[in-house]
């Protein structure tokens, strides 16, 4: 029987916006927080990586942010032909 109370504060429009994802995925709040309880006994810890990005991925991310240095392929056959060149 689910009788505990789990209350947390965040930011309103974090909150719109998880709400509007777990919509589509026909979920509530509350079952979410469910899930993320119970990955975290299954594991043992946080079910993700949880990390401070390298300077060199953190710059990559603000290029990204900024459109810079992408590349483009036409599918995934031409992606790897270019990766693997």
């Amino acid at each position: 029987m689910k009788t505990a109370t789990v209350r947390a504060r965040v930011e309103p429009a974090l909150k719109l916006e998880v709400e509007s994802v777990l919509n589509e995925l026909g979920l509530s709040v509350s079952e979410a927080i469910e899930i993320y309880l119970r990955q975290i006994k299954l594991v043992h810890g946080i079910p993700f990586d949880i990390c401070i990005p390298n300077k060199t991925t953190q710059e990559t991310f603000e290029h990204t942010d900024h459109g810079e240095n992408l590349n483009y392929y036409k599918n995934a056959k031409d992606m790897f032909d270019k990766l693997e060149s």
